[in-house]
């Protein structure tokens, strides 16, 4: 098992877009850094977050335009506004609403409002700072900066649909991109650069105070992202940067057409060639980061459904073998023992378990999930082992308090009984069922910490829009959230107090 993992913690489950305040969607300025405060004082050791990707198609952090950058739409106005990058007037925003993240109205404002900060930045000499950052983040920030600035050169559209000189990357065309591009690619470089320092004295508040950061590895890229174009040799394309296959999950209970997700699939041969190079690169960028990774859609490293590129639905794909231990023994030989939660939610093959356990990377365990069968449920708190990680709902699930109003009648009704309630309180009912369970972290959504309905849901899978746009207001991060997150953490041994004495107890 591994030894950087909290042995026993718990945490929340919040995505900084959801932060409160009046640019339209959550930032990494100040109000971030009161969450960390406040959640140190609720006595929590942990906060996850969801990919902090630059956002492409429906705004899914699961879909960006690149695994390594970070999301502009991030970035904290006052800081650049501190250091003479912005003026007051600069940043009137438009009366955006407070509750609800506008991506189409967010995007066009903030982006003009960081063009005019890179205006003043570029019109001094760089700071020997940023200088060192593209040189430490060449292996990626290169290829993204240029990618972006071609897609705003082609109005938007994918590269697949660029003209095949700068699709194809002919040397040629991307000296010529270079040379006419050359402001734009700069621009790009510098929101990275301010992303990057921000995050990292966000994280440093978070560490100081004895919280860690649980980040989201998606296992796949985006179809139109820096990575596909510039490793295509990595992907399963023909000639004409067609997919070949793509990737999915084949049909289920849940959906007679299966889920046809579109990403590109690796060309894993070629990866193990290069002795996953990519793939150590991606962890290491991550491991900076954040302290924990959570590995999404782990049983696509045992085997994953691979489906016809041309394909309309999930229904005609096939299982083909991951990489398994080769890939997991590599990488680990590069970088160490990796800090892994392993996400195998789903069906998987049993050889996905015997995968995940023979790293000793610890699974998860869903509560709305448990309710529809017997008392042999693997998501029922009494079938759990100690390394697993138990949540109450994720990004992907409704809230608690909305899950339960709709849940059948006999769901409801096994609930009560289970935990002697009667479903009047069933957020609070299933964050205290997380807590007293033996998985070693329990992480609660902070939906649920609020007592939130399905208006909060963060994600419906399979809507195009729509998704992604909670946020709270400041007045609902109560005094009495904060005291029973704090109560419970102490009375089932998860608190700051508790997860220091074992590290303390680790390091001596």
């Amino acid at each position: 098992m591994p030894h950087h993992l909290p042995t026993r913690a718990s945490g929340i489950l919040l995505h900084p877009t959801s932060f409160p305040g009046p640019f339209g969607i959550g930032d990494l300025g100040r109000r971030a850094h009161d969450f960390v405060t406040w959640l140190a004082q609720a006595r929590q050791p942990l906060w996850q977050v969801l990919p902090l990707g630059p956002t492409g198609f429906g705004d899914s952090p699961y879909q960006c335009f690149s695994a390594f950058a970070g999301n502009p739409l991030l970035i904290d106005l006052e800081a650049l506004q501190a250091q003479g990058l912005l003026t007051h007037q600069d940043m009137a925003p438009p009366p955006f609403p407070l509750d609800r993240v506008d991506y189409g109205w967010v995007i066009s404002w903030k982006t003009g409002v960081l063009r005019k900060a890179f205006q003043r930045f570029a019109a001094t000499s760089p700071p020997e700072a940023f200088l060192t950052f593209q040189q430490r983040e060449a292996f990626w920030l290169d290829d993204y900066a240029l990618f972006m600035a071609l897609k705003e050169a082609h109005h938007g559209r994918p590269w697949f649909s660029w003209p095949p000189a700068w699709r194809d990357r002919t040397p040629a065309a991307l000296d010529q991109a270079r040379h006419e591009l050359a402001d734009a690619i700069q621009y790009h470089a510098f929101v990275q650069w301010v992303f990057f320092r921000q995050w990292q004295a966000l994280k440093k508040h978070a560490n100081d105070h004895g919280i860690l950061i649980i980040g989201d590895i998606p296992l796949y890229v985006a179809m139109d992202s820096a990575d596909a174009w510039a490793r295509r040799e990595l992907f399963l394309f023909d000639e004409d940067a067609r997919p070949l296959v793509v990737a999915g999950v084949p049909p289920d209970y849940f959906s007679p057409t299966g889920q046809l997700w579109g990403n590109p699939i690796y060309n894993w041969d070629k990866m193990a060639q290069q002795g996953y190079d990519w793939w150590i690169q991606r962890f290491r960028a991550n491991l900076r980061l954040y302290d924990i990774l959570r590995l999404d859609h782990f049983r696509g490293f045992y085997n994953y459904w691979a489906v016809p590129g041309d394909a309309k639905t999930a229904v005609h794909g096939e299982w083909r073998d991951g990489p398994r231990e080769h890939f997991f023994d590599t990488v680990q030989a590069a970088l160490g023992e990796l800090p892994l939660i392993a996400e195998d939610l789903g069906e998987p093959h049993p050889g996905v378990y015997a995968l995940r356990d023979h790293y000793g990377f610890p699974g998860m365990k869903i509560l709305q999930f448990a309710w529809a069968s017997d008392a042999h449920d693997p998501f029922l708190p009494h079938n759990y082992d100690k390394n697993s990680v138990v949540y109450t709902g994720t990004h992907d699930n409704d809230t608690t308090r909305g899950w339960f109003e709709k849940a059948s009648p006999r769901e409801q009704d096994y609930v009560r009984r289970y935990l002697r309630v009667d479903g009047h309180d069933i957020a609070w009912d299933f964050i205290r069922l997380a807590m007293m369970s033996v998985a070693r972290m329990a992480i609660i959504p902070m939906q649920d910490a609020m007592n939130l309905g399905s208006e909060a849901r963060m994600n419906t899978p399979a809507r195009a829009e729509g998704n992604w746009a909670w946020r709270y207001r400041q007045e609902q991060l109560t005094p009495g959230i904060q005291e029973g997150l704090a109560e419970l953490a102490r009375l089932y041994g998860r608190s700051l107090e508790a997860e220091d004495k074992r590290r303390d107890a680790d390091f001596h």
